[in-house]
């Protein structure tokens, strides 16, 4: 299921955005001016769905941290909302989280939770692909309800804690398939912030030999993705590309593995020598996590990179944009970066056109995209 459509409002640097969203989308900008911010935004939403936004957001610091940094005028809640329509041909689900403060009275706090614990405020999954917009989720605090498979409306749990999403919670596929297949679609975004490759880094060493045709968010089932292209999928023609179009003359060798799988890189200049996971450069080793991001068997609904230049050098990232505009044509993909050359390469590969972010008066802003989410006519 493609997102058609996010939204950030009240988080850190952005007051308010709502941007459209293409089969590919390439985000550019300096740094400081909030582009993972948007990335995080999207992040926060499959956190939703998976159960944990409020302990993602205490782990950033606390709403405290979190919280649109800005000024907000008198009566404007201290809160941070996150949307996101998605749908296989069309925005046929929206959903919209809102998570703010405990509230408190003589400084202790009041309900089921610590005073500074983020806790969800309310909570909507409307369907937009009928006649009119049907609410199948709609929570107000403790309050709520949910339409099942009928589409009869039953109230939320009581027991529903307010650190606790009710997409999370109410799992039951049969009785509530919307809510299912919205959930699971969420859950299935990879996102890809950075691959260590210091000498621990999983990238680096073997690992068991597991089919998986999607690759971690680590990227510690590397080797497996690769082994997994190459001895039961038996297709590696697009992964001898990439490696072919980014380092000429080289080439990947994935044995069969046993218990566990590794890979090795072998350069024209030594054609008899095996270069190992363990002894390759660290941009060699970080294009190589990205190819296995992005060339899996299967790829998930939403591949997100930010700042997939890292440690790269420039003349890797040419091969990079046509690795990522090649993936594009089999999923969705996100990406972030401050690099014009990437930007310029994925632009050449795809005709995509990237949006700037930029900050003014302390807002995170894209070009070409109003607050509301309208793209400038001239801009399409």
């Amino acid at each position: 299921m493609q997102v058609w459509s996010g939204g950030i409002e009240g988080y850190r640097s952005v007051r308010r955005l709502h941007f459209p969203l293409k089969r590919l989308n390439v985000f550019i900008g300096e740094n400081g001016v909030g582009k993972t911010n948007l990335y995080r935004g999207l992040q926060l939403v499959q956190a939703a769905a998976a159960g944990t936004l409020t302990r993602e957001l205490a782990m950033e610091g606390g709403m405290d941290s979190a919280l649109w940094a800005g000024p907000r005028k008198k009566n404007d809640k201290a809160r941070i909302r996150l949307r996101a329509e998605v749908g296989p041909m069309k925005s046929d689900y929206a959903y919209q989280v809102d998570a703010g403060l405990v509230q408190q009275a003589c400084g202790s706090a009041i309900g089921a939770g610590f005073m500074r614990e983020p806790q969800v405020k309310e909570e909507e999954l409307v369907f937009l692909g009928g006649r009119r917009p049907e609410t199948l989720l709609e929570r107000r605090g403790p309050y709520g309800y949910a339409r099942d498979e009928s589409g009869v409306r039953g109230d939320l749990d009581n027991d529903l804690l307010p650190s606790e999403t009710a997409l999370a919670s109410l799992k039951d596929p049969g009785r509530f398939p919307d809510l299912h297949i919205v959930r699971a679609a969420m859950l299935d975004w990879r996102f890809y912030h950075s691959f260590r490759t210091d000498p621990q880094s999983p990238l680096r060493h073997p690992c068991l030999a597991v089919t998986s045709p999607t690759m971690s968010s680590d990227g510690s089932d590397l080797a497996a993705v690769f082994a997994t292209l190459a001895h039961i999928r038996q297709d590696t023609v697009d992964l001898a590309a990439a490696v072919s179009d980014a380092f000429p003359g080289a080439r990947l060798m994935i044995p069969s593995p046993g218990r566990t799988a590794s890979f090795g890189m072998v350069y024209e200049e030594f054609p008899n020598r095996i270069f190992e996971a363990s002894e390759l450069s660290d941009g060699t080793l970080r294009f190589l996590g990205l190819a296995g991001a992005l060339l899996g068997y299967r790829l998930p609904a939403l591949v997100a990179l930010n700042e997939p230049e890292t440690s790269l050098h420039p003349d890797l990232l040419p091969a990079l944009g046509r690795l990522i505009a090649r993936a594009a044509e089999r999923t969705q993909v996100w990406v972030v970066t401050h690099s014009q050359v990437l930007a310029d390469a994925l632009e050449d590969a795809s005709g995509v056109r990237p949006r700037r972010v930029y900050k003014q008066d302390g807002e995170t802003l894209i070009e070409g995209i109003t607050r509301l989410g309208v793209v400038d006519a001239d801009d399409g």
